[in-house]
């Protein structure tokens, strides 16, 4: 039976945010945080960097944002540290929002044209090397569900994913995870990477209120989400829809 979302509340661990930060991807962050609060739920953040402990009981989201490669050698190792709590985490339900940089360490790793080999968490099975072309641009992608995802990609990055992984979408404009295959990101049980900024979640209200539902569900149950108005962002989400590549 559902339940209404009111006096309810979800914690959400932004990990690196001062590094992983780039094209405003922390409105991701208060995308999640507003449409919380709009529906009378209590939307907790703590940001969680270099050295920090984490607290897998605690947190109900996750999110990674991008960042250049050089940001992403200075926390590749340190995610290391995560990676046992991560894996139990998502186990019971935690959800991950990772944009990019953050989306490549989520698989077994990302090999850079120059340096060692970043290790991933290993939490989907991906891997990710440096390409001689940048991907830049406007994307769409649809979901299996018939939705649509909108977004602009900026990377060099090509995210290849194993044959039973699945993507977050199918590429109609853009390049997506590799510029080949035509999948944009990955989405596997509650774990969710992407390329996609703009920042994601401000253009696309209807993939943030799936990602709460899935965070308030793993504390609560299932619960109906009361209906928000959105006529401003789905005008920029179908804004977006016509742009070219």
């Amino acid at each position: 039976m559902s339940k209404n979302p009111e006096n309810l509340s979800i914690r959400i661990c932004h990990l690196y945010a001062h590094f992983l930060n780039i094209y405003g991807d922390r409105g991701n962050i208060l995308t999640l945080v507003k449409r919380s609060q709009w529906r009378g739920i209590n939307a907790e953040v703590t940001a969680v960097g270099l050295d920090d402990k984490l607290d897998i009981g605690k947190h109900d989201i996750y999110f990674i944002g991008g960042g250049q490669d050089k940001q992403q050698q200075v926390i590749a190792e340190d995610l290391q540290r995560h990676k046992k709590a991560l894996k139990e985490a998502t186990d019971t339900g935690a959800v991950i929002l990772s944009i990019c940089g953050g989306y490549q360490l989520l698989g077994h790793y990302y090999r850079p044209h120059e340096g060692p080999e970043l290790p991933g968490l290993s939490l989907i099975d991906a891997y990710t090397v440096a390409g001689h072309k940048r991907m830049i641009g406007n994307v769409v992608a649809n979901r299996e569900d018939g939705s649509t995802l909108v977004g602009f990609e900026n990377h060099s990055g090509r995210t290849f994913l194993g044959a039973d992984t699945k993507a977050l979408g199918k590429v109609t404009t853009g390049n997506g995870n590799n510029g080949e295959d035509g999948f944009e990101g990955v989405a596997e049980k509650t774990i969710f990477g992407t390329y996609l900024h703009g920042s994601l979640l401000p253009k696309n209200p209807h993939f943030a209120d799936h990602l709460i539902a899935l965070a308030l569900k793993r504390r609560y149950g299932d619960i109906a989400l009361p209906e928000l108005d959105d006529s401003m962002e789905l005008t920029a989400h179908h804004r977006a829809l016509s742009l070219p590549a």
